[in-house]
C-alpha cells in the first residue's frame, strides 16, 4: 500500500444548467459552478484540495454544461495547477453513480488505484490525503466523508449509522421522514475500482427485474412509468443503503466546516469560510490595511489585483471583491460578493449583498439585508448590470438584470 506507481484519479461532479435553477439570477450568467467565491470559482476549491492527492494523475468534471463553458477555466486551471483537467459532458441523465460508470473506460485510463468522487456544490476543508489513508487502513471498497450535524438539521441529508470503533458504514438513509442519526454524508467519497462493479450489478439486476415484468403488457407498462433506466443509478439510494453493513463502506469524519451550497445565500455564507480557511492555506491571498496607504480591513477579505479600493473605505470581514471593481471614497462593506466591474460610489453601504456584474451602487446608497443565509431574501442580489442611484436604499430583495432603481425597496423581487 501507499506504493509510489499507484495512482489516483478524482471526478468531480458539477451538475448542469437544469440543476442550478435556485442559483438564479446569479447562474444567468455563468454556470453555477464557475460562480466564485472567495475570489475563485466554485469548482477550484475542490480541484486545488485535490493538488494535496499523493500520486494524483489526472481530474474530471462531469455534468451536462456545454464543454465550451469550460473550456477556457480547464485549459487555466490544468496550467496553473500543473495536473490534467477534463471536462466530460453527459449526454443524458445518468445519476451520481451512472455518471461515474459513464465514462469507467477514461477513469481507468491510468490504471488508478483509487478513485476520489467529489460534488462541486459542497464547502468544507476536504481533507482528501488523510481520508485516502483511513480507507487503506479500512480495506473496503469506498469511504465517505461526514459530519456530525443537529439532530433538526440532520433530516435534509443522507443519515448514517457507523460503528463507533471500525467505522464501518452499517445503514444509510436518504433524507429520512423520522430521525436516524446526527451524522450526515458530506457527498465526497474514496472507492476502489470495484465501485465499477458494484454500479454494474444493480444495472444488471435491473435489467434483470425488467425482462420478468414483461409477462404482461399492462405490467410492462406499468413498470415504465414506475422504474428509473437500468444505466441510472443514484450513488445513496442504490450502492450506499444495499451495502451498508456488509464490510465494504466506511465512513470518515471531519470535524471541520461542511456546507452544501444549493442558493446564494449559501454562496456568500461559504465565501466567508473559504476566505477563513485561506488564514491557514493561503495567507497570500488575504488583504490586510489600516486606514493610512490602503483601506482599512476587518477580518479575511480578498481584492482582486485589478480591482481599486480607496484608501478611506472600509472593508469586512467577509468580502470578496472581483477584477476592475471600484470602491470609492467613505465606502463600508461588510459580508459581500462584489463581481467583476462593478462600481461602489461614495460613502455606499453594501451588507450582506450579492452585487452583479458591471452594477453600480450611488453616492450614499444602502443594498443590505438581515443576513439569514438560508432565507429566500436573507441576502440582497443585484443580477448584471443593475443601477442603484444616489441614496437609494435596496433591502432583502432580489432585482434582476439591466434594471435601474431610483426609489428605495424592501422585501421585493424585482423582475
Amino acid at each position: 500500500m501507499g506504493s509510489s506507481d499507484e495512482k489516483v484519479v478524482a471526478v468531480i461532479m458539477v451538475g448542469g444548467p437544469t440543476k442550478g435553477t435556485r442559483f438564479r439570477p446569479l447562474s444567468l450568467n455563468v454556470p453555477k459552478p464557475l460562480f466564485p467565491l472567495a475570489g475563485q470559482p466554485m469548482v477550484h476549491h475542490p480541484i486545488s484540495a485535490c493538488k494535496r492527492i499523493p500520486n494524483l494523475a489526472q481530474i474530471y468534471l462531469v455534468g451536462f454544461y456545454e464543454e465550451r463553458e469550460f473550456a477556457m477555466y480547464v485549459s487555466s486551471i490544468s496550467n496553473e495547477l500543473r495536473v490534467p483537467v477534463r471536462y466530460l459532458r453527459e449526454d443524458k441523465p445518468h445519476g451520481s453513480a451512472g455518471g461515474l460508470y459513464n465514462f469507467r473506460d477514461l477513469i481507468m485510463e491510468d490504471n488508478p488505484s483509487h478513485i476520489f468522487l467529489l460534488n462541486c456544490d459542497v464547502c468544507c476543508s476536504f481533507p482528501l490525503p488523510e481520508m485516502l489513508e483511513a480507507h487503506k487502513r479500512y480495506g473496503g471498497m469506498g469511504t465517505i466523508l461526514v459530519i456530525k450535524v443537529s439532530a433538526e438539521s440532520a433530516s435534509q441529508f443522507g443519515e448514517l449509522v457507523a460503528d463507533p470503533v471500525t467505522k464501518e458504514l452499517l445503514h444509510y438513509t436518504e433524507k429520512p421522514e423520522t430521525f436516524v442519526s446526527d451524522h450526515i454524508n458530506c457527498g465526497v467519497y474514496v472507492f476502489t475500482p470495484d465501485i465499477f462493479t458494484a454500479i454494474q450489478g444493480v444495472s444488471s439486476q435491473r435489467k434483470d427485474r425488467a425482462n420478468l415484468r414483461r409477462l404482461s403488457s399492462f405490467e410492462a407498462l406499468q413498470s415504465a412509468t414506475r422504474s428509473p433506466p437500468s444505466d441510472f443509478v443514484r450513488l445513496d439510494q442504490d450502492i450506499l443503503t444495499p451495502f451498508a453493513g456488509k464490510k465494504q463502506l466506511y465512513t470518515y469524519e471531519t470535524m471541520d466546516f461542511w456546507e452544501q451550497i444549493k442558493t446564494p445565500g449559501m454562496s456568500l455564507k461559504c465565501s466567508g469560510l473559504y476566505l477563513s480557511q485561506f488564514r491557514f492555506t493561503s495567507p497570500n491571498l488575504l488583504a490586510s490595511g489600516d486606514g493610512t496607504k490602503s483601506a482599512t480591513i476587518i477580518g479575511d477579505v480578498y481584492f482582486h489585483p485589478s480591482a481599486k479600493v480607496h484608501p478611506s473605505a472600509k472593508v469586512g470581514p467577509n468580502v470578496s471583491i472581483s477584477a476592475n471593481a471600484r470602491i470609492g471614497a467613505g465606502v463600508r462593506l461588510i459580508s459581500c460578493i462584489i463581481l467583476d466591474g462593478v462600481e461602489i460610489m461614495e460613502n455606499a453601504v453594501v451588507a450582506y449583498a450579492i452585487v452583479g456584474w458591471k452594477s453600480s451602487i450611488g453616492k450614499w446608497s444602502r443594498v443590505q439585508a438581515e443576513g439569514d443565509y438560508n432565507a429566500k431574501l436573507g441576502i440582497t442580489i443585484l443580477g448584471e448590470a443593475v443601477g442603484v442611484e444616489d441614496e437609494v436604499v435596496v433591502t432583502n430583495s432580489i432585482v434582476l438584470p439591466n434594471k435601474t432603481l431610483n426609489v428605495s425597496v424592501q422585501d421585493e423581487i424585482l423582475l
